[in-house]
């Protein structure tokens, strides 16, 4: 890994408000680090705020999948496609693609599946720990039903499962007919044949649990900014960092670097030179009658459904645009299209809440979590579809390691320079 910052800072300063980084700023107070947040919005304005809320360690696996080029590839060719690729990708864009399917091998997908595992099997511990020290978010333990309206398209979801278990993942799963699974969610019509309750998961509100988490921080002490945008993070000769924003700079011993989709511009010259892309998704939330009693998993239309407080929440697509793009109302009726008829009771003109954000993949499909070749310049990023989940165990190893000086072994593959 990269050159680590000296033991013990007694200042660190951490860009991104979402899950990752104010996770990274909880776990640095807990070693008596005084911690200042910045972010170009606010807490949970980004991927933390409309996802699913799924904490699925039994589903993380390398983005970076022989299976999903195929699908990719298959799935571009079709109009209303969950998948989105720009007729005219720009460089950047192309530089990513070229890499990810270089790294899509079955060798690599097992080699992240390796590097993975550690993270994913302390998932959920890593959530009841902040739980536990503050964080006021309900937590719900469920499994979650993937369902579908062919028996025959569940092969895909039962092969993913079968090569995560076979890595070493803990994955435990019951096969439903079509009138079992509509015992356990009534919310299912008559053209679902197919359930498949993945079970030992959990979900949330996402925007509420990172809400309180960002309470939590500024309870123990921590300084939080919205509509700040940093512009660039500078080593000095004296060993400390300044970050430079549109309106003021920001000096500290350390800094973590958790912008999400943003971290290229301010990772780069630092050594961070992994390709990265944003992964926008789309959400929205609906009423139902009966309310949802769980998560609602359609594989084949890339779309997962969740129970909030609000009503049902349903979020998918995977469009490879600029990370600052507005929303497009055509796809968010991708989602609903896709779904509509696996599903009963649900109040379509009640649709609301209509969200755009983007999740940073990387081209090798693992996150960047480690120094960089900057002293006292760290980065947390790169999670893609996992942020959510792995979240608060990339805050537990990161701040051990800014803290102490020494590295976790777990972090050793995600090292940001590689």
């Amino acid at each position: 890994m990269g050159a680590a910052a000296e033991p013990s800072p007694r200042t660190v300063v951490v860009v991104g408000a979402g899950i990752v980084g104010l996770s990274c700023a909880w776990h640095l107070q807990s070693y008596g680090i005084q911690v200042t947040v910045l972010d170009r919005t606010g807490v949970a304005a980004g991927a933390s705020h409309g996802n699913a809320g799924y904490v699925s360690p039994g589903l993380v696996a390398p983005l970076a999948d022989p299976a999903l080029v195929r699908y990719g590839a298959r799935a571009l060719l079709r109009r209303g496609s969950p998948v989105r690729i720009p007729l005219a990708p720009p460089p950047d864009t192309i530089r990513f693609l070229t890499q990810f399917a270089r790294n899509a091998t079955q060798r690599r997908w097992r080699d992240g599946m390796a590097a993975l595992l550690p993270l994913g099997n302390h998932a959920q511990e890593a959530f009841d720990e902040l739980v536990g020290g503050g964080v006021t978010a309900t937590l719900h333990s469920a499994p979650i039903l993937a369902v579908f309206e062919k028996a025959g398209l569940a092969s895909g979801l039962l092969h993913e499962v079968a090569a995560v278990v076979g890595c070493g993942q803990t994955l435990d799963i019951e096969t439903l007919s079509g009138d079992e699974a509509r015992a356990a969610e009534p919310l299912l019509s008559d053209r679902i044949e197919l359930g498949i309750r993945l079970l030992g998961q959990r979900f949330l509100d996402p925007a509420a649990f990172v809400q309180s988490l960002g309470a939590a921080v500024e309870q123990r002490g921590g300084r939080l900014r919205g509509g700040v945008t940093v512009r660039s993070a500078r080593g000095g000769a004296d060993g400390r960092v300044t970050l430079v924003a549109d309106t003021d700079s920001v000096t500290a011993e350390a800094v973590v670097l958790a912008s999400g989709a943003w971290l290229p511009h301010l990772a780069r010259e630092h050594g961070v030179r992994t390709p990265m892309q944003a992964g926008r998704g789309y959400s929205f939330v609906v009423d139902t009658d009966p309310p949802p009693r769980g998560p609602i998993y359609f594989p084949a239309a890339r779309s997962a459904g969740t129970r909030l407080p609000t009503g049902l929440r349903m979020t998918g697509l995977m469009d490879l645009d600029r990370a600052d793009d507005p929303l497009e109302p055509s796809r968010i009726e991708v989602i609903r299209s896709g779904i509509a008829s696996g599903l009963r009771g649900v109040d379509w003109n009640t649709r609301r809440d209509e969200w755009v954000g983007s999740r940073p993949l990387t081209a090798d499909g693992l996150p960047l979590i480690g120094p960089t070749r900057t002293p006292g310049v760290y980065v947390a990023g790169g999670h893609g579809m996992w942020g959510l989940t792995l979240g608060p165990i990339t805050g537990r190893l990161l701040a051990r390691l800014i803290a102490t000086g020494a590295a976790p072994d777990e972090l050793g593959p995600f090292d940001p320079t590689r």
